[in-house]
Order: structure tokens, then sequence, then C-alpha cells
């Protein structure tokens, strides 16, 4: 396996880890894009939403989320009567903090009766700040829902275009965007064609709206995981963030998974490590919690996306 560390001290680290968890009843849950090895110890790997759903759901008292800030505030949003523990504080999210509850409130004074469409990608004092939220696998089908040209999508505009373009609507679009995914080049498209011509091209939707052109599929983390494994091809040039390389490979062994530039790399994703992990189990912090007001108005934007 392609550990980050040696597997001794993989395995060592894994077996403290394992005890903790007992001892405090708790589920770590892993992004896509976090490293194999911390992949490799959680409960559960998926993207952002889906793994606060599945924590919602489980009877464990301690939720250790190993992603960024917006992301273990969405388990707390989703189960405030849980602990919600972020093994590096530090880890947070450049997307989300181009938006704030001040600049939103000021845009929906300009432009009144403006519906807000919030990609989970945000803190949570944003979200309650919009009427309704989506993920990167839903976004066309919440601005679909939504009547009218008086639509805000925030904060990733190139996600925004890409549905806008989808349902041929005119949208309003917040300055924001992933600098992991906007790195991402035409060229860096074209060099890896030419070195793996057979293999189809598979990108996320927060690239821009030139790379997303130029895709055989474009996806959210999930579904470019179903992709590979329900695709007849066996060889794909993937243009997200490097940890779903780790995933690809376990649930598709026998294909070929190439990264379409070696700077899909996000640090924030990274910073998470057994280390931490386990620290983080020991001291039961650093902790994330979201106040009681801002918190049910979060909850009702993201119930609002799911009742679709």
């Amino acid at each position: 396996m392609n550990y980050t560390i040696s597997q001794d001290l993989f395995e060592t680290l894994a077996a403290e880890i394992e005890v903790l968890k007992k001892e405090r009843k708790a589920v770590i849950l892993a992004h896509y894009y976090q490293r194999p090895e911390v992949q490799d110890i959680a409960d559960f790997v998926g993207d952002s939403l889906q793994l606060s759903q599945q924590a919602a759901n489980t009877d464990a008292e301690i939720i250790v989320f190993c992603g960024v800030h917006f992301m273990a505030e969405s388990a707390a949003i989703l189960s405030p009567n849980k602990v919600v523990i972020l093994p590096d504080q530090k880890a947070g999210c450049p997307m989300a903090d181009m938006v704030d509850a001040e600049g939103l409130r000021a845009y929906k004074k300009r432009v009144p009766e403006v519906q807000v469409v919030c990609y989970v990608n945000s803190s949570a004092e944003v979200k309650a700040e919009s009427d309704i939220c989506c993920t990167s696998s839903n976004a066309v089908k919440v601005v679909q829902s939504l009547q009218g040209d008086n639509v805000l999508f925030i904060p990733d505009e190139n996600l925004g275009r890409y549905a806008a373009k989808i349902l041929g609507r005119s949208l309003q679009f917040w300055p924001g965007y992933c600098k992991t995914h906007d790195r991402l080049s035409k060229e860096d498209i074209q060099q890896a064609k030419n070195e793996h011509p057979s293999a189809k091209v598979i990108v996320h939707p927060e690239c821009r709206e030139d790379i997303c052109e130029a895709a055989d599929y474009v996806g959210s983390t999930a579904g470019l995981i179903k992709y590979a494994q329900n695709s007849e091809n066996q060889e794909f040039i993937v243009g997200t963030e490097s940890g779903i390389l780790h995933r690809l490979h376990q649930v598709c062994p026998e294909k070929k998974f190439y990264l379409a530039s070696e700077r899909l790399v996000c640090p924030n994703m990274k910073l998470t490590s057994l280390e931490k992990v386990r620290d983080a189990l020991k001291n039961l912090s650093p902790r994330v919690t979201v106040k009681e007001e801002i918190r049910v108005k979060a909850k009702a934007a993201l119930e609002r996306m799911l009742a679709l």
C-alpha cells in the first residue's frame, strides 16, 4: 500500500487510534482528499455532506472529522448533540473564506429578493444567510428548483457557471474559487492527453469552464469514482485533488489513473496526520461548535436541499 509513512508506524498509530476510538465512542470520518493513511483508518470515507449525514445516523458520541473546517461545521449543524473534533484547527478552505456573512448581507441589501444558492463549501454563518445549499453533485438540480433570474450562486463561480451553462440560465456569481482546482490549465489537460491518448478525462466542476468543456465527464468526487467504476475504459486522466487517487485505486485496482497535474494538491486537506487524529481523540480537541441561532438557520438551508 502507498502510505506516506512507514508501514510499521502506520500499524502502531492505527492500533492506538482504534483503542482510543472505542474508549471515546467515536466515529472517524475522512474526505476523499485526505492522505491515504488517514482514509485507511476512517470508519467512513466520502464527500463532505455525505460524511456529515452518515455521522448524524451513527450512535457515536464523538465525531472526528478528517477534512477542513466547514466540513466539521456541517457535522456540528446536523449533529448538535455530538462532540465534533477537527484534528488540525488550521485546516481551513480558502474558497469558503472568500465569502463572509457580512459581505453576503450587504449584497442582499443591494439586490432585494435575491435567492441565494450556497455551495456547502462555506461557513455555517454564510449558510445561515442563504436560502438553499447545494453540493457539486446536485448544484444543477438545486438551481433548477428556483424560479427567475434573481439567483446568486456563492462562493464558487466555476461550479455556478457549470450549473448555469447546463440549464441555459442567467445567474449572478460570487467571485470565489477553489485555489487547487483553479490551478488546472488547458495545457495540463492537453499534455496529459498526449501522454495517455486512450484515457478518458474526468474532472470536478470546481475546475474552470474551459477544463470542464474539454472533459469526457464532469462530476463530484463521489461521481468521478462511480463513473470510473462503471466505465468500460481502462485509463483515466483525473482533474481533481490528488487524494482521490487512493480511493480510485482501491475500487478499480485493474484500471490506471493519471493525475492531470502535479499541482492538484490541497495543502489544507493534507494537514491531518495520524498523529493528529490520535491526539485529537486523546484530548477531545480542537473542538468545532456552531452557535445555536446560526445552526438552526444553516440547517434550514441544508434541509431545503435535502428535501429535493
